[in-house]
C-alpha cells in the first residue's frame, strides 16, 4: 500500500487513467454506458475502502479489477440470451486476464475513439462522445466547447452511447480504407481536448493538453500519409510553444500581441513548422492545416518583429468559407481590427449579435467590448466587458478585462 492521500490518489487516477480504464471496460462488452457505470462504482468503492485500508500500490489495477467484477455481476443478473453469451465471454476474459500483468493494462483508447467516430454515429456527436469517454469531460464542459446547452448535450451523449451498443460497433482501429471517414471526428475531439487544457494553466490543464498532444502523435503514426492529422498536431505544437508567455512574472494575463517572443518554445515551433510543411505537400488542404497556417503567421513575429495581420485575415477568409463557424467569424473580426480598423471589424460580426450561441460565449463579449472602446462607445464597451468578466472562469483574464473596464471609467 502507498502513503498517498486516498482522495488525492483517486483524483490522480481519474485525471490520468479514466479514458484508458473505460476503453478497456467498454471494449469487453461494447457497452460504453455500462463501462462508465462500472467504473463509477469502482471509484465510489475506492473512496470508501482506501481511507480504511490504504491506497493500493497500483490504484489503476485495483479499480479495473473492481469495475470488471461490477460489469460481470451486472451481466450475470440479466436473463436474456444475449447477456448470457456476454457473460460467458467475460468469464473467458477473466481467465485470460489472470496471465496479464496489472502493471500493463492494455491501452484501447484509440480503438474506442474510432468506435465513437463510426459512420453510423451522428457526425455532430462523434467528437463530444470521444471527449466524454476518453477524457471524462462533463456534459457541461463539452456543451460549452460546442456551444450547446449542457442538458441538451447530456441527452445527445446518452443516445450516442446507446447507439454504439445497438449497432454492435466493434472497438477496433479501422483499416486504412475506412480511416478517412472517421478521422474528422477523432481530430476534432483531440483538438477540443487540447483547447480545454490550453485554457487552464493549472497542472490539470497542462496534463490535459499534453495528453491531447500524445493522442495527436498516435493518430499521425497511425495515418502517416494523411495531411490533416499532421496539421492538427502542428496546430497544437504552435499553441503549446506559447504557453509560458501567457502570464507575466506576477501571474497576470498577457495577450498574444503583447507576449515576449523570447519566452516561446523554439523547439515546439520547429516541430510545428516541419509538420505543417509535410502536411502541405501530402494532399488537399483541410481545416487543421489552415488553422495551423494561421498560427504559423502569428509566430513569424519572432523572426521579423512584425505582425502578419493581412495574411491572417486572408487565411481566416478561407477558413470561414470552409466551415461557416461563428467562432471562426469572431476570430476573423479580431484579425480585421488589427489589419484595418475596429469599425470594419464590428461590421463583420454584426450578425453574431442575434446568434443565441454567443449569449454566453465569453470571447464574443470580450472582443465586442474591446472594439466598442476603440470607437469611443464607452457605455457599450462597459456593458460588454462586464458580461465578459462574468463569463470568465480564469481569474487572470477576469482581472485583465477589469483593468480594461477601469480605463473606460477613467476616460469619462
Amino acid at each position: 500500500m502507498t502513503d498517498a492521500s486516498p482522495d488525492r490518489a483517486a483524483e490522480r487516477v481519474a485525471r490520468e487513467s479514466y479514458g484508458r480504464l473505460l476503453a478497456y471496460l467498454a471494449a469487453r462488452t461494447r457497452d460504453v454506458a455500462g463501462g462508465e457505470d462500472a467504473l463509477a462504482e469502482a471509484f465510489a468503492t475506492a473512496l470508501e475502502t482506501w481511507p480504511r485500508e490504504g491506497v493500493p500500490d497500483n490504484p489503476e489495477a485495483w479499480l479495473l479489477t473492481v469495475a470488471r467484477r461490477r460489469q460481470t455481476d451486472a451481466i450475470r443478473r440479466s436473463t436474456t440470451r444475449r447477456h448470457g453469451e456476454a457473460h460467458l465471454s467475460l468469464i473467458q476474459d477473466e481467465l485470460d486476464d489472470l496471465a496479464m500483468s496489472h502493471d500493463a493494462i492494455p491501452d484501447r483508447r484509440l480503438a474506442l475513439m474510432f468506435a465513437c467516430a463510426h459512420p453510423q454515429i451522428d457526425p455532430a456527436m462523434r467528437a463530444p462522445l470521444i471527449l466524454q469517454t476518453i477524457l471524462g469531460l462533463t456534459a457541461a464542459d463539452i456543451g460549452a466547447a460546442f456551444l450547446v446547452p449542457p442538458a441538451t448535450m447530456g441527452q445527445r451523449l446518452v443516445r450516442a452511447k446507446t447507439r454504439i451498443g445497438e449497432l454492435g460497433i466493434g472497438f477496433e482501429i479501422p483499416d486504412i480504407l475506412a480511416l478517412p471517414e472517421r478521422l474528422d471526428g477523432v481530430l476534432e475531439a483531440i483538438y477540443a481536448a487540447y483547447a480545454k487544457g490550453w485554457s487552464d494553466l493549472a497542472d490539470e490543464g497542462s496534463a490535459l493538453a499534453t495528453e491531447a498532444i500524445w493522442l495527436g502523435r498516435l493518430v499521425v503514426a497511425l495515418a502517416p500519409d494523411a495531411p490533416e492529422p499532421k496539421g492538427m498536431l502542428a496546430l497544437m505544437y504552435y499553441s503549446h510553444a506559447r504557453r509560458a508567455a501567457r502570464r507575466d512574472s506576477a501571474g497576470a494575463y498577457v495577450p498574444l500581441e503583447a507576449q515576449d517572443t523570447a519566452l516561446w518554445d523554439q523547439d515546439a515551433i520547429a516541430m510545428a513548422e516541419a509538420l505543417l510543411r509535410d502536411a502541405s505537400t501530402a494532399g488537399p488542404t483541410g481545416r487543421c492545416q489552415i488553422e495551423a497556417a494561421i498560427q504559423s503567421a502569428h509566430v513569424a513575429r519572432r523572426l521579423s518583429g512584425q505582425d502578419n495581420w493581412p495574411v491572417i485575415v486572408q487565411l481566416y477568409d478561407i477558413l470561414l468559407a470552409m466551415t461557416g463557424s461563428p467562432v471562426v467569424q469572431l476570430n476573423r473580426a479580431a484579425a480585421l481590427a488589427q489589419a484595418k480598423d475596429p469599425v470594419v471589424a464590428l461590421a463583420s460580426m454584426e450578425n453574431l449579435a442575434t446568434d443565441k450561441r454567443m449569449a454566453e460565449y465569453q470571447p464574443y463579449w470580450a472582443l465586442r467590448g474591446h472594439l466598442l472602446a476603440q470607437i469611443g462607445d464607452t457605455a457599450g464597451a462597459h456593458d460588454a466587458l462586464t458580461l465578459a468578466m462574468g463569463l470568465s472562469m480564469d481569474p487572470a483574464i477576469r482581472d485583465w478585462l477589469g483593468a480594461q473596464r477601469s480605463r473606460l471609467v477613467s476616460l469619462n
